[in-house]
C-alpha cells in the first residue's frame, strides 16, 4: 500500500474541505505515518474517514476530528501540552510535529506498546514524553500546561485536570453529556476561572475514567 498517497488523499479529501486551515496541521498530517499508530490488522483503515478500532474497545479518532481538536487548541510552538487518553500516540505525535512539548498519558498496556513503537518513526527523540498512568488524574508533576487534549469522549472533565491548566491555558475534548451527537469543547482558564465553549459537533467513544458527574452544562 502506498501510505504517502493515502495520506495525500486523506488530507485533500477530508481535511481541506472541512475547515482545517492551520497549515502546520495540514503539513504534519500529510507527513506523519498514521499507519504506524494502528494494529497491523487495521492498516487498510488507517486513513479512512472513520474511527479506527484499537485494543480494549478504544479507537484512533478519525482524521478530521483529531485535526479540528488540535486546531481548536490553538497551540503555539514551544507550548507545553498534555495529552490524556493518548491511546497509540497519534494525537501526541501531531502536536509534537507542530512544535509543542508533549506529555502523553495512557494506562492501557496494549496501546502503550503501539505508541512506544510508533513514536520513534514519527517524531524526534524526546519530542513526546510517555507516562503510564490513569489519564483521568492528568499529570500534576508536570503542571501547569498551556494546553490539554483529552483524546476521546468525556461525560465530565475532572476538576483535578482543569487545575493543571496554566493561566490562559486551553483544554479540548469531546463532551458526551446529553447524548449524541457529541460536541467538541474548548475550556479556557482566565483569571482563575474556567469557562466552556461548544465548538462543533463531533463524536468519540467515552474514555474510561471520564464518566463522573458532569462539571459543565450545555
Amino acid at each position: 500500500m502506498d501510505f504517502a498517497e493515502a495520506r495525500r488523499v486523506m488530507v485533500d479529501g477530508q481535511l481541506r474541505p472541512n475547515r482545517v486551515e492551520d497549515p502546520r496541521i495540514v503539513a504534519a498530517m500529510r507527513e506523519l505515518p498514521r499507519h504506524r499508530f494502528v494494529p497491523p490488522a487495521m492498516l487498510a483503515r488507517a486513513h479512512a474517514d472513520a474511527d479506527v478500532p484499537l485494543p480494549g474497545g478504544r479507537v484512533l479518532l478519525k482524521p478530521l476530528v483529531i485535526a479540528r481538536l488540535v486546531q481548536l487548541a490553538a497551540v503555539r510552538r514551544g507550548e507545553r501540552v498534555l495529552v490524556l487518553g493518548a491511546g497509540t500516540g497519534y494525537g501526541a505525535a501531531l502536536l509534537a510535529a507542530i512544535g509543542a512539548e508533549v506529555t502523553a498519558v495512557e494506562a492501557d498496556p496494549a496501546l502503550l506498546a503501539i505508541m512506544r513503537a510508533a513514536l520513534p518513526a514519527a517524531v524526534p527523540a524526546g519530542a513526546v514524553t510517555v507516562v503510564e498512568a490513569p489519564p483521568e488524574a492528568g499529570h500534576p508533576a508536570g503542571a501547569p500546561y498551556d494546553a490539554i487534549l483529552i483524546e476521546g469522549g468525556v461525560l465530565s472533565v475532572p476538576r483535578a485536570v482543569e487545575e493543571q491548566l496554566a493561566e490562559g491555558g486551553r483544554l479540548v475534548t469531546i463532551g458526551l453529556e446529553g447524548g449524541p451527537p457529541g460536541r467538541a469543547l474548548l475550556l479556557r482558564r482566565a483569571g482563575g476561572t474556567v469557562t466552556t465553549t461548544i465548538a462543533f459537533d463531533a463524536h468519540a467513544p467515552a474514555l474510561p475514567g471520564f464518566a463522573g458527574k458532569p462539571a459543565f452544562a450545555f
